[in-house]
C-alpha cells in the first residue's frame, strides 16, 4: 500500500517581477501554468524565447532549488543567453541548473554513471575528425572488401549511423530509403557498424550520437538512476521541441515520466529538419501522450508589418497536420504588400535583386539588413554573380561561396587540366579523387606525365587517352583511374579541341565524379543539384577558358581559405530557408519560388504529403523572416543545358496565395 504526498515549497513573501507587466496575456498565462504538462505553441516572431526565460524564473521565484530545474536546448548558445537573462531577473545562481543542449546533459550523466554500460571513468568524446580516423582503422583492419564497388567514405558512414541512432531506424532501413546506391555493400557496412562500436568500447571512446543513446540506456537499464533523476528533475523544459528526433524524445519523456512537471515550448509550423532525423510527430502527438497536458498559443507578432503577417498565416493553411493559430501583429501602422516578381529568366531574376538591393541601400536600409532566401544553395549561383559584378558585398551562411565548394572546384581540376597540360595544381587534385592515390603517388604520377612529354601539344581524345593510361599508378587504383582516363579523354574531341562547357561537366559527372560524391558527401544529393546548375550556368559560354577564367574571378583566390569578413563591413545575406530559421531582416527577396524548386521536386517525390507538408512549412519560415519588406520572386524561363529553355510555373506556394495579398510587379528590362 503507498500514499501520494506532494512536499510543497514555502511561499515567498512576493515576486520580484511584475509578470503581468512584462508579458502579454498568453506569454503570462504560459509562464504561470501549473505544474504538470504543458505545451507552449510559440508562434514565428511571437516571444519565445523570453516565454521560456521567463517561466524559469517563474520557477526559481516561486522557491524552486535551480538544481532541480533541467532546461534543455539545441545549442549551448541558446542555454547560455537564457541563463544570462534569467540572471538579471532573479537573484539566484543560475548555475546550478542544470542547462545545455542535449548532448551536453547526456554527457552529464554519463560522466557519472559510465561504469553501468561497461565504459572507463574518463571516457573520450570523439569529434568528427577523431570518428573519420577510427573509422578508417576500423575498416582497414576489419577485411571488409572495399574494392568491387566504391565504398562509403568515414564521413558517410557516419552519417548513416548517427540517422540511425537519431531516428530508431535500423541500417538497412537507412539504406533502403536514403542510399540505396549502397545496397551492394550492406554486408560490408554492417560489419563495420559493428566493429565499431566494439572499437569504440575497447578504446573507451564515444561518439556525439552515443552521448545521447547511451543516456537513453542507462535510464532504462537502470531503475534506481530513472528514479533518482525523476525526483532530481522537479520540473523540465525543452526548447525548439519541434526539433526533436526519436531519440530525444524518448529522453525527455524517460525523464519526466506521465506525471512529472514538463513543459515544451515550439512551433509545429517551424519543423523543417525531418532531413538529420527531426520528427514532427513529436510535438503534434504530445497532447495524445500527455492527455491532462495544457496547450497554451502565442500568437502575438512583434517582427513583422501586418501585410507580411497577412500572408504568412495562408501560407500554412494548407497544411493538414498542424495545430491552427493566426499570428496577429503589435507593430501599427501600414506598411507594403509584399510583392510578386515574375521575371524572364535567371539573369533578369539576379539583375532585379542586385538593383532593388542598390536602390533600398539609397534609401537608407542597411545591406546587413537585407536577405536572400532560397531553397538550395544552387540557387544563388547567378545572384553570387551579379553582386559581385555589382560590387555588392555578401556574407553566406548556407556554406562556401558557390565556386569555392570542394566539388565545384573538384570538376574545375579536370577542365582545367584539360585546358592546360602543365596544370600541376588540378592534376594533383583530380588524381587525388581516385581511390588508392594520395599525394606520394600522384606526385610520381605527374613526374611520369611531365617526362611523357604528353603535356604539350594538340592531342585527339584517343591519343589524350592514350597518354593517360600510360601513367604507373598503384594497383588497386587501376581500374577507377582507367575511367578517369577516358573520362578525360571525352573533354577533347576527335580533333583535339575542347569540348563545350556544358559537355565536359556531363562528362566528369556520369564518368567518375557521381559515384565519388556518393561515397565521399553525406549530401551528395545537393551537390549533384549544384553541378546541374553550373552546367546550366555554363550553357552561356562557348569557350572553356573564358568560363574558367569567370570562375576564377569570381572565386577571387583559388584557396580553400578566405580571410575572414571585417566585422565593421556591411553586407548583404545570401541563404537556405533552413538556415535562415530564427533569423529576422529588414527585407528580404525570397528567390526561385517555382514549382520544382520550391516546393523541391525530389523531397515531394520521396516524402509524398509528409515531403510536401515540410515543404510548406519551409516556405512559411522563409515569409516570415521579413520585418518590413518582402519580395516573391521566380524566373519565367529556366535554360537547361540538356532541354533547352523549359517554362517554369510559379510554386502552387504562390498560386494558393490570395493575390490581393500581394502587389504583381511587371518587370522590363531597358538599356541603361
Amino acid at each position: 500500500m503507498s500514499r501520494d504526498y506532494t512536499l510543497h515549497t514555502a511561499p515567498t513573501a512576493a515576486h520580484r517581477i511584475n509578470y503581468r507587466a512584462e508579458l502579454n496575456d498568453q506569454q503570462f498565462a504560459a509562464v504561470t501554468s501549473p505544474p504538470g504538462q504543458a505545451l507552449v505553441i510559440a508562434g514565428a516572431g511571437s516571444g519565445k524565447t523570453r516565454t521560456l526565460t521567463y517561466r524559469v524564473a517563474y520557477l526559481l521565484d516561486n522557491g524552486i532549488p535551480p538544481e532541480n530545474i533541467l532546461l534543455l536546448t539545441f545549442t549551448n548558445k541558446a542555454a547560455r543567453e537564457m541563463l544570462e537573462r534569467v540572471q538579471g531577473l532573479v537573484p539566484v545562481e543560475t548555475n546550478r541548473l542544470w542547462g545545455g543542449t542535449f548532448h551536453s546533459i547526456g554527457n552529464r550523466l554519463l560522466r557519472k554513471h559510465a561504469d553501468r554500460l561497461g565504459l572507463k571513468q574518463g571516457f573520450s568524446i570523439m569529434d568528427r575528425e577523431d570518428q573519420k580516423d577510427l573509422m578508417d582503422t576500423v575498416v582497414s583492419n576489419g577485411n571488409i572488401d572495399t574494392t568491387t564497388y566504391r565504398f562509403p567514405k568515414p564521413e558517410v558512414l557516419g552519417e548513416i549511423f548517427s540517422l540511425a541512432d537519431n531516428t530508431g531506424k535500423s541500417v538497412r532501413e537507412i539504406l533502403s530509403t536514403r542510399y540505396p546506391y549502397f545496397e551492394p555493400v550492406v554486408d560490408g557496412i554492417l560489419k563495420v557498424r559493428e566493429l565499431y562500436t566494439e572499437k569504440k568500447l575497447e578504446t573507451n571512446n564515444v561518439d556525439f550520437d552515443d552521448l545521447l543513446t547511451m543516456a537513453v540506456r542507462l535510464m532504462k537499464e537502470n531503475p534506481d538512476l530513472l528514479e533518482r533523476y525523476r525526483r532530481t528533475f522537479q520540473f523540465i523544459l525543452v526548447d525548439e521541441y519541434q526539433d526533436t528526433n526519436l531519440l530525444q524524445c524518448e529522453l525527455i519523456d524517460l525523464l519526466s515520466g506521465e506525471q512529472g512537471n514538463l513543459m515544451v515550448v515550439g512551433d509545429d509550423a517551424q519543423s523543417i529538419y525531418s532531413w538529420r532525423g527531426a520528427n514532427v510527430k513529436n510535438i503534434l502527438e504530445f497532447p495524445k501522450r500527455y492527455p491532462k497536458a495544457r496547450v497554451h498559443k502565442i500568437e502575438v507578432n512583434y517582427r513583422s508589418v501586418p501585410e507580411v503577417l497577412t500572408l504568412a498565416n495562408r501560407t500554412i493553411e494548407g497544411n493538414k497536420d498542424q495545430f491552427r493559430k493566426a499570428l496577429q501583429p503589435s507593430r501599427e501602422g501600414k506598411g507594403t504588400l509584399p510583392a510578386l516578381v515574375p521575371l524572364d529568366n535567371g539573369s533578369a531574376q539576379a539583375a532585379f535583386v542586385a538593383q532593388r538591393i542598390l536602390e533600398l541601400r539609397d534609401e537608407g536600409i542597411e545591406l546587413d539588413e537585407i536577405a536572400i532566401i532560397y531553397r538550395a544553395h544552387f540557387h544563388s549561383l547567378e545572384i553570387q554573380m551579379e553582386l559581385t559584378n555589382r560590387g555588392i558585398p555578401f556574407q553566406i551562411t548556407s556554406g562556401l561561396r558557390f565556386f569555392e565548394q570542394a566539388h565545384v572546384k573538384d570538376v574545375a581540376a579536370f577542365m582545367k587540366f584539360a585546358a592546360n597540360r602543365l596544370d600541376e595544381v588540378s592534376f594533383m587534385r583530380m588524381v587525388r579523387l581516385v581511390p588508392g592515390i594520395g599525394s606520394s603517388s600522384a606526385g610520381k604520377m605527374w613526374e611520369h606525365w611531365v617526362k611523357n612529354g604528353s603535356a604539350l601539344g594538340t592531342l585527339t581524345h584517343e591519343e589524350f587517352s592514350k597518354a593517360l593510361l600510360g601513367i604507373k599508378v598503384p594497383k588497386k587504383a587501376t581500374k577507377t583511374w582507367e575511367q578517369t582516363a577516358y573520362t578525360l579523354s571525352e573533354l577533347v574531341d576527335a580533333e583535339g579541341k575542347l569540348v563545350p562547357p556544358p559537355a565536359m561537366i556531363r562528362s566528369i559527372m556520369e564518368g567518375v565524379y557521381e559515384d565519388y560524391m556518393r561515397a565521399k558527401f553525406k549530401n551528395s544529393d545537393q551537390r549533384k543539384q549544384d553541378l546541374e546548375q553550373l552546367s546550366n550556368y555554363s550553357v552561356r559560354f562557348t569557350d572553356v577558358q573564358e568560363f574558367l577564367s569567370q570562375l576564377a574571378l569570381v572565386s577571387g583566390v583559388d584557396t580553400d581559405e578566405r580571410p575572414a569578413a571585417s566585422p565593421d563591413t556591411e553586407a548583404v545575406t545570401l541563404t537556405t530557408a533552413h538556415q535562415a530559421k530564427g533569423l529576422e531582416w529588414h527585407t528580404v527577396f525570397a528567390v526561385w519560388l517555382a514549382e520544382g524548386m520550391f516546393p523541391n521536386n525530389r523531397v515531394i517525390e520521396e516524402g509524398g504529403e509528409e515531403g510536401l507538408e515540410e515543404e510548406r512549412r519551409l516556405f512559411y519560415v522563409t515569409v516570415t523572416r521579413a520585418k518590413d519588406e518582402l519580395y516573391l520572386t521566380y524566373p519565367v524561363i529556366n535554360y537547361q543545358a540538356r532541354d533547352g529553355e523549359v517554362l517554369q510555373r510559379p510554386s502552387r506556394f504562390l498560386q494558393e496565395l490570395p493575390q490581393n495579398l500581394m502587389e504583381k510587379w511587371n518587370v522590363r528590362s531597358m538599356f541603361a
